[in-house]
């Protein structure tokens, strides 16, 4: 067995016994037609581990705090799921250049208050990121929870995240790549003449 398919019956068998707010059961898994509809609406594949979660252990529903949120389904507690709360987080950045959604981060979990645990899934270790607004600096928004996913969902099941009462001096690191990855597409330049051959 690997070391994914270690953690995954982990974090399985600990799904299996916890229950975040809100949440009386846990969804069932998604199906492949369901995850390539995320996929399809996102513009991008989900990392294999984070797909796997939702393929194999529930649609949420499990993991620190409030839990993981659904792929494409509202949870009863009627937060917004993942795909459909990235598209509108984008769009809102739009509206709103100050505060910017980075193309390619998913929230996959609610803390509370505004603030979010994120997957970069344009990070070859899908790299998790905690959201916070609450400072009201969107510089000074976006921090390093986890190196990736597997040291997310290990913190979550050994008891060791920054959310334990234990840990709860510990800091994190700014994302450093916010401005880079936040900044919109440029439009080309209109009065650059075409490339004649």
């Amino acid at each position: 067995m690997t070391e994914s398919e270690q953690l995954l019956a982990r974090v399985a068998a600990k799904a299996r016994d916890t229950r975040p707010w809100g949440w009386t059961s846990l969804p069932a898994p998604v199906d492949t037609a369901a995850l390539a509809r995320a996929e399809a609406a996102l513009g991008f594949a989900l990392p294999p581990l984070l797909a796997e979660l939702y393929l194999r252990i529930g649609d949420g529903g499990f993991g620190p705090e409030y839990g993981l949120l659904p792929l494409l389904d509202s949870p009863p507690s009627g937060e917004p799921a993942a795909v459909p709360h990235y598209l509108a987080r984008r769009e809102s950045g739009r509206k709103d250049p100050d505060w910017p959604w980075p193309e390619g981060v998913l929230p996959i979990s609610h803390w509370g208050c505004a603030m979010y645990a994120c997957v970069d899934c344009r990070s070859p270790q899908a790299t998790v990121l905690l959201f916070d607004p609450n400072p009201g600096d969107p510089g000074h928004a976006w921090f390093v929870d986890a190196p990736g996913l597997e040291d997310w969902l290990r913190a979550w099941v050994d008891g060791t995240g920054w959310y334990e009462e234990t840990n709860e001096d510990a800091e994190m690191a700014l994302w450093t790549d916010f401005l880079i990855r936040a900044k919109p597409p440029t439009a080309p330049d209109a009065r650059r003449r075409p490339e004649t051959t």
